[in-house]
């Protein structure tokens, strides 16, 4: 639907209506919260100088206005992203799994579509433009000719990137093919397992092939390289526990929509665990260690970070 601006309605009021898909673009765009807020927030300044009454759909206006910062801040990041140190994860967003602002199941199957780890984690595949191009086309139904007036391109090219797009990702597609009570059980049974020091219950939970990736960023203690196969994920599970030689406690809490849990001892965070669902097992666990990635939900969880060796 179509919102004009009028003078019933303040400038800063309609930019509060939108301020959640403003924030939802960049934040799929760049992956990080703070660069999604940074985007926000020139979005902002940029609204805050226009001629409010003269836009006829701030929606439309907002979203363009912000996806092209973010495209314009995916290409500063390129470089850095290039040589980070072993996997990059998308910073989590997360919330307790126990509260009144727990979303109803709907609402969670519809958010861990739009931004779950598995779905930013395949969209770093994509260059700037493909990502931006790609994003607007699929989550936010801009047209070519929309895409072509953004990305200053002809509407045959914005075609052909986002085909391109889809083409690179289409084998790795994360798909939502289990439901909220099933994903919360699979992280329950996995956690469990973790605790228990139970590896063949751990083993059961993850498909044969499964892929564990760990985002350490260098600046705390992680695999450098994908870990393939469930037997070795569990050895590496069970690697950290003998090194650290302290109990861990799971915390149940929802990772970008989708259920998971924090790893957890004497109430400081020590990382975070999201995981892909496929045809019942577990195929893909995303663990995030970054102190600088997790610091904002060890603050919404209300503990602190344990110090990195």
């Amino acid at each position: 639907m179509t919102v004009t601006a009028t003078n019933t309605e303040s400038a800063d009021a309609i930019f509060a209506r939108h301020r959640a898909r403003v924030f939802g673009m960049a934040y799929r765009l760049t992956g990080t919260v703070s660069d999604a807020e940074d985007v926000v927030q020139e979005t902002w300044l940029r609204w805050n100088k226009a001629d409010v009454d003269a836009i006829v759909s701030p929606e439309a206006w907002l979203t363009t206005v912000a996806s092209r910062l973010g495209l314009d801040h995916l290409r500063r990041l390129k470089s850095r992203r290039e040589t980070y140190v072993g996997p990059w994860l998308p910073e989590p967003l997360v919330a307790a799994a126990t509260g009144q602002t727990q979303p109803t199941p709907e609402d969670t199957l519809a958010l861990s579509d739009d931004i779950s780890m598995a779905l930013l984690h395949m969209l770093e595949r994509l260059a700037p433009e493909e990502r931006t191009a790609f994003l607007l086309h699929e989550a936010f139904d801009y047209d070519y000719g929309e895409l072509a007036s953004l990305l200053g391109k002809s509407e045959a090219a914005c075609r052909q990137i986002v085909s391109r797009a889809r083409r690179r990702i289409s084998d790795t597609r994360p798909r939502f093919n289990t439901s909220v009570s099933e994903h919360a059980r699979l992280a329950e049974a996995f956690a469990l397992a973790l605790s228990s020091e139970d590896p063949d219950a751990l083993i059961a939970c993850l498909k044969p092939d499964a892929v564990l990736l760990s985002d350490g960023g260098g600046k705390a203690a992680a695999a450098l390289n994908p870990i393939f196969s469930a037997d070795h994920i569990m050895r590496f599970f069970f690697g950290i526990a003998k090194k650290f030689q302290m109990p861990f406690s799971p915390l149940p809490i929802t990772v970008n929509g989708q259920p998971g849990f924090a790893l957890t001892h004497k109430g400081e965070l020590h990382s975070l665990i999201s995981m892909n669902i496929e045809d019942g097992q577990i195929s893909t666990i995303y663990i995030m260690r970054n102190p600088d990635k997790i610091a904002r939900a060890a603050e919404t969880l209300g503990m602190g970070l344990m110090p990195n060796p």
